[in-house]
Parts: C-alpha cells; structure tokens; sequence
C-alpha cells in the first residue's frame, strides 16, 4: 500500500484491527506507518494510554520530546507516551525516513494492577519519552512487522501480536533504565533444602551426621528431622540407613569388591554389621544378593 498525500510517500495502515492481552491489560495497534518524510511536523501530542515507538533506519533530522532538540539519523530510535509534545523536522539535504507504530493500552475493563504484569511493560507505561540510538537491532523487526501487515498470510494477525510484544521488549532493553533488568530466577529455599538433603544422602552416606546435615540446612535437630519426616516420611537414620543400603548394590557388582571391603566403604564398624543390616533390608545376605544377581 503506497500512498501520496500532502507530500506524505510510504506505507500506512490504520485498520488493522488488531489487540491483543499482555499482562493485565490490553494492548491495541492503532496504526503502522512506514514514511519518507518530505515535510516538518508540527509539534503535537496524543491521547491517555497512549504510545508510539519510532525508528529511523536512513536519512537525518531532528526531533522534539517535551521541547527538547534531539538530532537523529540512521539507527535512532525514539518513544514518546501520553500528552507528550513532539515534533519531527526532516533534513532537507538527507530527509529521514521513519516506522511509526502507534499503540495504545486500555486498563478500562481490568484496572491497571503492575504486580500482575511483565516487568518489560511496566517499564514501558513508566516511559513518557526517550530519544537515544538503536542497541537492540530494531530495523529487522520492524522489516518483518511491515512484511506480515503487507501480505496478510494466514496467522498473520498472531504472529503481529508476537513480533509488538517483542518490539515492546527490546524497546524496553533500548532504555537500558536502571533495575530494568530482571533478576534471574532462583530456586525456592524449600528447592534448596531438598537438594542439601538429596546430595548429603548420595555422597555421604559413610559419615554424614544430623549435626553436619542440620548445620548445612541452618535448622534445628529437631527441625531438620520434622523436614525428613514431613517431606520423605523417614527419620534421620532411616534415611542414612537407606541411602547406605542404595550404594551397596553397584559396589557389590564389582567383584574387585570383598564384603569386607564393602562394609567399610559403607562405613560399617565391621562385616558382620553390615551383613545383619543388609539382610534386614533386602531379605538376604549380600553373598546370596551377588551370587543371585550376576
């Protein structure tokens, strides 16, 4: 779709008709354009809720945010939010060229509730205005956003809602504002206590203590044994007894291994010990489990 009015020369689409939820909120494209800009325009402003990202991929110009001149050129890249004056002059010797997207957010039908939002789109309702150069490779999104508004391919409408919800996000990466990266995610302290209890079993099982275990967790004797019988239905010595019954499988299948050796690899205070416990556990005697089992 090429249009000539007034001088304008480029690509418009104003009837998309597309929205789409993120967040708490509802995100609506109003408008998509892609223009050499042959002529000033004058300062103006738009409505509540309402935003448009700008890049300029060739040419010069300059730019006005709030009354402040920003000159721009190739790989500028510019916001400006609710009732924000801006103006755009093009250079007359190298006229820029320039996307425009317009979008607008409407909370109406579900208040504005940040805690229930990505944290890219809180930092972009917290962006009145930016000016500043292209860090995040915009020109081919915006390409691609252009392509699929120009083709109309089945699916179009979802992949334009996907290829915004990214230009939202790497808008936001542009500002590089200070705590607008998000923190990596962490395990829960219950995960992390699952894991001390899980590995101490599986590679201490020759020495490890309820003291050495309760230091490691930062909890009580008695609290680290609630933690094991809440969550594994055993007691502190039950489990130690199990995970020492675990290891003596695959080190009796090594024949290299005597029983001896065996029961003091387990950390038993001699064979018979470790004879009597394996029996109870397994119903026979760690002779009988490798004549059986090899």
């Amino acid at each position: 779709m090429v249009q000539r009015t007034e001088n304008r020369i480029g690509k418009f689409y104003d009837k998309v008709d597309l929205s789409f939820p993120i967040g708490n909120i509802r995100c609506y494209a109003l408008k998509f354009s892609f223009e050499h800009l042959g002529r000033s325009f004058p300062s103006h402003s738009h409505s509540n809720n309402s935003w448009e990202i700008h890049y300029i991929p060739y040419g010069k110009g300059t730019i006005t945010l709030d009354h402040e001149i920003h000159r721009v050129g190739p790989g500028s890249f510019f916001i400006n939010g609710p009732h924000m004056e801006h103006s755009q002059t093009p250079d007359p010797k190298d006229p820029m060229t320039e996307y425009c997207i317009y979008l607008k957010f409407d909370p109406k039908s579900r208040p504005l509730i940040q805690k229930q939002n990505p944290d890219f789109l809180n930092h972009f309702l917290g962006t009145d205005r930016y000016a500043g150069a292209d860090k995040q490779n915009l020109h081919p999104l915006m390409q691609s956003l252009f392509r699929e508004l120009e083709n109309k391919d089945v699916g179009y409408h979802s992949l334009l809602a996907s290829l915004l919800t990214q230009l939202i996000v790497l808008s936001v990466r542009n500002l590089d504002l200070p705590g607008s990266k998000e923190p990596a995610a962490e395990s829960s302290v219950a995960d992390r206590s699952y894991l001390i209890i899980e590995e101490s079993f599986l590679y201490e099982y020759q020495d490890l203590t309820l003291e050495k275990l309760s230091s490691r967790l930062g909890l009580s004797h008695r609290q680290t044994e609630r933690l094991l019988q809440k969550h594994y239905g055993k007691t502190f010595l039950q489990k130690k007894f199990e995970a020492k019954m675990s290891a003596a499988l695959p080190l009796l299948e090594d024949l290299s291994n005597s029983i001896t050796d065996i029961s003091v690899l387990l950390g038993y205070s001699s064979v018979e010990h470790f004879s009597a416990a394996f029996r109870q556990y397994y119903g026979m005697s760690a002779r009988e489990w490798r004549r059986q089992c090899l």
